[in-house]
């Protein structure tokens, strides 16, 4: 197994009918493996956050998740309850519609606003771009408009939608934000040759689900 591949790794739980014991084999699937985060539903928040006390494993959590179009007050307090019962990485999903109708204003705005919180807290920022729904050009904005914002991280997939990550997505993600922000590519990457190929393409943070195949397919 190839230790730098698990710390790309965030180890990701979000289907709606995950259950306690299905969250718990994820924590210690990461702590096994040294994965980045467990990215859960922020119900399961305080239980990973329990479990993986004392382990360099972040948790990772998703604030406006899966749509975006949630409030900005409402981003904000989820992610205020969120850090408080210890979240560590916060992935919001930006406001889609917002961006599509041309309202760079309230897309930056809700980002920021999201931004502070986390930081306040000592968490970071990760926005879901939901790209299967955006055009390159509103691909390219959205990312000028997160990095203006102080996001840490722009993402590109919720899992959710028409499809996930491409790697096409994730290099022009990288060519706008540059080498200072992250790249989370998620949504699809199930084999270690989908890694391999956002991780060339400029990612420097994977999402996924079928983590534990991913390392071990590393050993072989």
């Amino acid at each position: 197994m190839d230790p730098k591949i698990a710390a790309l790794i965030d180890h990701t739980i979000l289907k709606p009918e995950a259950t306690r014991a299905e969250v718990l084999k994820v924590c210690q699937e990461a702590k096994q493996y040294n994965f980045a985060s467990v990215c859960v539903n922020p119900h399961w928040v305080p239980l990973v956050a329990a479990e993986l006390k004392g382990s360099p494993v972040k948790v990772c959590t998703v604030i406006g998740f899966p749509l975006g179009a949630t409030s900005t007050a409402s981003k904000v307090a989820e992610t205020e309850i969120a850090v408080r019962t210890g979240a560590q990485e916060i992935d919001m999903v930006l406001n889609v519609g917002a961006l599509k109708s041309g309202d760079h204003v309230a897309v930056k705005t809700d980002v920021q606003l999201v931004a502070e919180a986390c930081h306040r807290h000592g968490a970071i920022l990760k926005v879901i771009l939901e790209t299967a729904l955006l055009t390159d050009e509103e691909k390219a904005i959205a990312c000028a408009l997160c990095k203006v914002a102080g996001a840490d991280f722009v993402k590109t997939s919720t899992g959710f939608s028409k499809h996930g990550a491409t790697a096409n997505d994730v290099a022009l993600m990288r060519k706008v934000v540059g080498p200072e922000m992250g790249v989370k590519a998620s949504g699809g990457i199930r084999t270690l040759e989908d890694l391999e190929t956002m991780y060339t393409a400029g990612a420097s943070r994977i999402g996924a689900s079928a983590s534990v195949k991913i390392v071990e397919a590393t050993a072989r």
